[in-house]
């Protein structure tokens, strides 16, 4: 019995999404070196068929990159607006952050990978610089007025933020070298959130 055509169109769709996932771990290991034949090799599919869904390696290659953007927090600063207090949504923003990196750590590895290359055009460079420092803005003001009602530790709110950035960073990079078990042991949030609570006399 032949497939419908909606049926065809779905496996298309987890054909290019299994060839992006595949593509992503390959990247984040290899970086730009990476090949088509590589991709094709870690998503079990030939090179003719990876070629079907994307013309070129740039072409998936900026795939992946449209997808780490997206999957990057968007609309950072409606936790500024939403309802609850500094403390609640200053743990929102955090867990979705690290469930983030731990379900996807190879797309903040790409991210990584294309701010610090000399050979990223300036244009996506500045796009990614600047998310970076929407999120930290929007999390020192969270953590502001969360000194202004006892829920996050008094301090320097810059030094609360480069370390709660300095957590995250470290999670991307920790993940390279053994993803599996690291998506394993993927800390909850709860960890890094102590840092922000105040002491207790």
């Amino acid at each position: 019995m032949a497939r419908t055509a909606e049926a065809n169109q779905r496996l298309r769709e987890a054909q290019r999404v299994k060839i992006l996932e595949s593509a992503s771990r390959v990247f984040a290991r290899l970086g730009r070196a990476a090949t088509m034949a590589d991709v094709a090799t870690e998503a079990q599919v030939s090179q003719g068929l990876a070629y079907r869904y994307f013309a070129s390696k740039e072409a998936l290659f900026q795939a992946l990159i449209e997808q780490a953007m997206q999957t990057n927090p968007t609309g950072l600063q409606s936790f500024l607006e939403m309802p609850g207090t500094p403390g609640e949504r200053l743990a929102l923003l955090l867990s979705r952050l690290v469930e983030s990196r731990c379900e996807h750590p190879e797309l903040y590895q790409i991210l990584d990978q294309v701010q610090n290359s000399e050979t990223t055009p300036n244009n996506l460079r500045a796009l990614i610089r600047k998310r970076g420092q929407i999120f930290l803005d929007v999390m020192s003001q969270l953590i502001v007025e969360g000194q202004a009602t006892n829920e996050i530790a008094g301090g320097d709110p810059a030094q609360l933020v480069t370390a709660i950035a300095a957590c995250l960073e470290g999670l991307t990079k920790l993940a390279l070298p053994h993803p599996e078990q690291f998506k394993k042991n993927c800390p909850d949030v709860g960890i890094i959130l102590r840092m922000l609570k105040p002491q207790v006399d």
